[in-house]
């Protein structure tokens, strides 16, 4: 199984896809404004899932932001630490 979602990870994810460093990308900004279609999310979320964060694509498009998506992700991530433990 990949590593845990970092926040590392997760800009590094979002700068690929954003053309952009990973220092660059604003995570208060909105990922439609930022330029992310449909495809690219969901690319994004089977990346995700694959780290054992299990949320859908509806739940990432109610977020207006990506800091919203990250909260999202955490809260996930740290449902799933708990089913482990």
């Amino acid at each position: 199984m990949p590593a845990p979602l970092t926040l590392e990870g997760f800009r590094a994810d979002l700068a690929e896809f954003l053309y952009q460093r990973p220092d660059e990308v604003d995570l208060e900004e909105s990922p439609m404004d930022a330029g992310l279609d449909s495809l690219r999310i969901v690319t994004l979320l089977e990346r995700w899932r694959e780290t054992g964060v299990e949320v859908t694509f509806v739940e990432l498009a109610e977020c207006t932001s990506f800091a919203q998506w990250w909260q999202l992700l955490c809260a996930r991530r740290r449902g799933a630490d708990h089913a482990d433990a």
